[in-house]
């Protein structure tokens, strides 16, 4: 069965963006961009695949991403209506409408729902992309969680994972740390764990 993974960026506190969606406040690492374009070649948005030689570079981990409406609207913004074409693209919203682009699906109703057909299809992984409430949303969905921690404090913003409270354990299988003083760690849902 295909996994739900949550694969994101996050601060020392845990915001996944400043309170206006800024994440120009990572620090970047030429390294570790050279080894997420190797590793998850997937996660680069189409429009600039190019730019990174990675046009024809195949999905290797993911070949699905549903992200909220948060996380969709910033490509529609600068008039991009399906930044990941290279996969295939669900965005939940219940305020949104309609979606200008057909490859792109929209969820309007229950996120567990769609999450739980997906991984009854046949396929790579789906990529979680965020935003913090439709993560907290499908918690009990996410089997896995790829999280790129950077050095800095955002003292505000958006959080990973918004919701009620509701702790649920994972364990860590392997951390990858750079240069810029960035990691990524891998986590896999403790069995048993409570959701």
């Amino acid at each position: 069965m295909r996994k739900l993974v949550y694969y994101v960026a996050v601060s020392l506190d845990g915001y996944i963006a400043g309170p206006g969606g800024e994440v120009d406040f990572y620090p970047l690492s030429d390294s570790m961009a050279a080894w997420i374009n190797e590793r998850y070649p997937e996660t680069v948005p189409t429009h600039i695949r190019h730019q990174a030689g990675l046009q024809d570079a195949p999905n290797r981990a993911f070949d699905t991403i549903i992200m909220g409406r948060g996380t969709y609207e910033p490509a529609l913004a600068v008039g991009i209506t399906s930044p990941y074409a290279h996969l295939r693209q669900l965005v939940v919203s219940t305020t949104l409408g309609t979606i200008p682009d057909p490859a792109v699906e929209l969820v309007s109703n229950d996120p567990v729902e769609a999450v739980r057909k997906l991984k009854a299809e046949d396929g790579l992984d789906i990529w979680l992309a965020g935003g913090g409430q439709l993560a907290g949303a499908l918690l009990p969905e996410i089997d896995e969680l790829i999280v790129k921690s950077y050095p800095v404090v955002g003292g505000a913003g958006l959080p990973a994972f918004a919701g009620p409270f509701r702790p649920t354990a994972f364990t860590r299988t392997d951390l990858t740390s750079f240069d810029n003083g960035a990691s990524v760690s891998w986590f896999s849902r403790t069995p048993n764990a409570n959701a």
